[in-house]
């Protein structure tokens, strides 16, 4: 019965009812079935936002990037690009790779999929390609679009724990440290230190056959349409 909760939120979701009402109706159900008083349920509420208010910090973000978007951020990032005609959209994605894994590796959360992702990067490797190919066809579109989330995942995946105060690295060591296991944070970075540089050297190398699989399709199709004139 202790479980009830869960099947509320399904069907709160499911019949489209107030997503706030829906979750605290869910905990204070499932706090009295576990025969807890409204006192007890209202302070664990209180806590578990208290504690976990800092997660929703990012929300902030997304409507600020909205109207960076609306007021010409996305145009002027293309002609940013535009203007350095000889950057390929592998380099540029592997740049931002980079970029992304040093700056988190410093304690430094410079990036995201809604900060920089899709409103910066992603316009920008594609404004690159069709600098130097002209128009492209949706699917690949698509494929720049994924290896620009793939830049953003692999820098901040690989690059957290090469920062000894990271949320990644203290969540091992607190599990570990629960399991009875003395683990120190300095041996952690320095373990992640290859796999962060084997994960950006595979990242290149991926950004490198997209150029090419670009070049190889584009230049024949336009040397084609440039024979039959």
């Amino acid at each position: 019965m202790e479980l009830i909760g869960i099947l509320i939120i399904i069907l709160g979701f499911a019949l489209k009812l107030d997503t706030i009402a829906v979750v605290v109706s869910a905990g204070v159900v499932t706090g009295l079935v576990a025969h807890m008083d409204i006192v007890q349920i209202l302070s664990t509420l209180g806590e578990a936002f208290v504690t976990n208010r800092t997660t929703c910090l990012f929300m902030l973000t997304l409507p600020v990037i909205g109207l960076c978007e609306r007021y010409g951020l996305k145009s002027k990032a293309v002609m940013l690009i535009e203007k350095a005609k000889g950057l390929s959209t592998g380099t540029l994605l592997s740049g931002y790779s980079f970029i992304r894994e040093a700056t988190i590796a410093a304690g430094v959360a410079l990036g995201g999929h809604p900060q920089f992702v899709r409103p910066l990067i992603s316009p920008m490797a594609e404004s690159a390609a069709t600098v130097k190919y002209g128009k492209l066809e949706e699917k690949d579109l698509d494929k720049i679009k994924a290896h620009s989330a793939l830049a953003d995942n692999i820098g901040n995946f690989f690059g957290q724990n090469l920062f000894m105060a990271n949320s990644g690295i203290l969540l091992i060591v607190g599990t570990l440290d629960s399991l009875g296991m003395t683990v120190d944070p300095m041996a952690l970075t320095k373990a992640a230190i290859p796999v962060a540089i084997i994960a950006f050297v595979l990242c290149v190398g991926k950004n490198i056959l997209l150029d090419r699989q670009l070049s190889r399709k584009y230049n024949s199709k336009n040397n084609d349409l440039g024979g039959n004139k």
